[in-house]
Parts: structure tokens; C-alpha cells; sequence
């Protein structure tokens, strides 16, 4: 067995003295691993980094193994990039957002999607207005899309402020009033090319984070990894938790 696929490194781990194991978000294969030799030196380390876009080269005698990679590089990130504590969290983030879909299952909605969050982590309200996009398309890659096209209550697709906790679907400002206080607030960002405030972004994180949550999470029995809270904290301008910033 054998292919050729440009993928996104999301992670890496140690096998053995100088291998590694790498997991690459692949364009026609999915979330897919495989054994890099000499992985674990000096030499490929860098090209190996999270976040890198790699050529790889699978080959493996049958499908359902593990198999080797062949590693060419494409586009890897400065030392400079990395450096800023938004990026470091988000790459960490992006990863374990990928990791709760099923291994080999091709997705290339998300790998493109990953490829040009990537290359807009430079700006933290930039990254964070994309990432609260990207976790929206988890949601609807994983069968739990939100339907924000229209309000719930009376069907007209204007005015929309607000997002039903219950049913996922947007609901205008108007039909929201007497319930606002049990409603999250749907950021203007998501539906209109605007630049969002940092509380828009906020909002945004409180609405994919409930979704993602209840129903991906939760029935894992999971939670979110702290490199969220850390990327949201970071974009935020907030104090990081305790237990992240040791």
C-alpha cells in the first residue's frame, strides 16, 4: 500500500531512541499516523513541529497498518511565529479539535480550513475570530451543525442576535427579548464581514464551547484541553488560570 498526501503535522511522539510517530492532517486521507524513521533526531525534529505543512509519503504492506512516512517539507513556521503565546496555545488547540474526528476518515473541508487558520495566527483577534469559525465547522464535520440562517421563532433571516441553547438555531433580537437572559448571544461576525470587538470573539467562544461541549465532549467523557482556555485568555488580554501559566 502506498500514497502521496500534503497534510498539517498536529503532533508527534517519541518510539523508541531516534523514531517518532507522527499524526498529519492529510488533504485525501484524513487524521492519519505513521512511523518516521530518525524522527526523534535534531536532523527532522523542526520539519516535524505542529502546525508545519508537510508532503508525505505513506507505505505500508497492508491498509490497516501502521506504516512509514516519507516527510518533505512545504511550509514550515518561524521560530518568531511560534514564539507569541496565542499561536503556541491555538496550534495545541487546533490539533486536539482534529483529534475528535475519526482517524483515516477524509475530511478536506477541515484540512483546508486548518491550512488558512494557520496563516492567520499572527494576529490574535484575527485568530480568534477564525478559530471560533473553525470550532463552528467542527461541530457541523462532527453531525452537530448550528443552524444560524434564520430565526427560530418567526423564519426571518434578518436581525439575528441570538442562539437558542435548547435548539441551536438563531433567534432575532426581537423575538429574543424576553428571553435574552437565557440565550447566548450570536457575535455579528459570523453572519456579516465585520471586525469583531474582543467581546464579540468572547461570545463566540461561550457559544461554540456550550455546543461542543454537550454534544461532542461530554458524551467522551472529555473536556476541553487547557490550551483552549490558554489561546482564549491570550486573545482576550486576560490573566491566564493558575495551573496553565505554571
Amino acid at each position: 500500500m502506498e500514497w502521496t498526501d500534503d497534510g498539517i503535522v498536529l503532533g508527534t511522539r517519541r518510539h523508541g531512541e531516534a523514531n517518532a510517530i507522527v499524526e498529519v492532517m492529510t488533504r485525501g486521507h484524513g487524521r492519519h499516523l505513521g512511523l518516521v524513521r530518525g524522527g526523534g533526531g535534531s536532523r527532522l525534529r523542526p520539519l516535524l513541529q505542529p502546525g508545519n505543512t508537510v508532503r508525505v509519503v505513506w507505505r505500508a504492506r497492508l491498509d490497516e497498518h501502521l506504516g512509514h512516512y516519507t516527510v518533505e517539507p512545504l511550509r514550515l513556521h518561524g521560530a518568531s511565529q511560534l514564539a507569541a503565546s496565542h499561536v503556541v496555545y491555538g496550534v495545541t488547540h487546533l490539533g486536539a479539535l482534529c483529534r475528535l474526528l475519526p482517524e483515516r476518515d477524509p475530511h478536506p473541508e477541515v484540512h483546508d480550513h486548518l491550512a488558512a487558520m494557520l496563516e492567520r495566527l499572527d494576529d490574535p483577534a484575527t485568530a480568534g475570530m477564525e478559530m471560533v469559525r473553525f470550532e463552528l465547522q467542527m461541530l457541523v464535520e462532527l453531525g452537530f451543525g448550528l443552524d444560524l440562517a434564520n430565526c427560530a421563532a418567526t423564519g426571518i433571516e434578518d436581525d439575528l442576535g441570538f442562539v437558542s441553547p435548547k435548539s441551536g438555531r438563531a433567534v432575532s433580537r426581537v423575538a429574543a427579548e424576553p428571553w435574552q437572559d437565557r440565550l447566548f448571544r450570536l457575535p455579528a461576525f459570523l453572519s456579516d464581514a465585520v471586525t469583531p470587538s474582543l467581546d464579540d470573539i468572547a461570545d463566540g467562544f461561550a457559544l461554540t464551547g456550550f455546543f461542543l461541549a454537550r454534544h461532542v465532549l461530554e458524551p467522551r467523557g472529555i473536556a476541553f484541553a487547557d490550551a483552549r482556555e490558554g489561546f482564549v485568555a491570550a486573545v482576550l488580554g486576560r490573566r491566564l488560570p493558575a495551573r496553565i501559566a505554571q
